[in-house]
């Protein structure tokens, strides 16, 4: 059953939905104590108490607070409270990105030339920054990056992500790539 407004997550009140996806529900929300917005990503109750699914939830959000750096969207903190149907309600507590992802903007129409290069080179360093660190999204899409309304770009979503291989080496060859799929 998702969270509904009113609801609250340990300091934070639930104000409405933002999405929902295989890996979580994500709501806007209100930081009582810090006094701003954020947004929270919950695992559905029905996941909620599987062992999986928790270790990949604590892995996103251990990923993403090793993660610093302006076009990934931060990390607050992983919340924990009581629930009567799961046990224990987990949140990752994230920075409420404004603005429209880049799939609500492509099916506005083609995108110039001189608005994508800016978005591209920022999903870009926000890669690189993400693969020095070891850390390869496994979901980049559209709907995963965000645009604010002054064109900063912030790439989210890395429940997916996984850490490189230690000692693994990327190469020309696409074969090795982590980044690349061969079909």
């Amino acid at each position: 059953m998702p969270l509904t407004p009113g609801e609250k997550l340990a300091h934070y009140e639930v104000l409405s939905p933002l999405g929902a996806g295989g890996m979580g529900e994500v709501y806007r929300a209100r930081d009582t104590q810090l006094d701003r917005d954020a947004a929270i990503k919950v695992l559905p109750r029905a996941l909620a108490a599987d062992p999986d699914r928790l270790a990949r939830f604590d892995r996103e959000a251990k990923i993403l607070a090793a993660l610093n750096h302006p076009n990934i969207a931060v990390i607050y903190g992983l919340v924990e409270t009581p629930d009567s149907s799961a046990g224990v309600q987990r949140a990752l507590a994230m920075e409420l990105v404004p603005g429209e992802t880049l799939l609500d903007r492509m099916k506005r129409g083609p995108i110039p030339l001189a608005e994508i290069l800016p978005i591209a080179r920022q999903i870009a360093e926000a890669l690189e920054a993400a693969h020095e660190r070891g850390v390869i999204h496994r979901d980049l899409k559209p709907a995963n990056v965000m645009i604010t309304p002054s064109g900063l770009v912030k790439v989210l979503d890395f429940g997916l992500a996984a850490m490189a291989q230690p000692g693994a080496t990327a190469s020309s060859d696409p074969v090795n790539s982590p980044t690349l799929t061969m079909a």
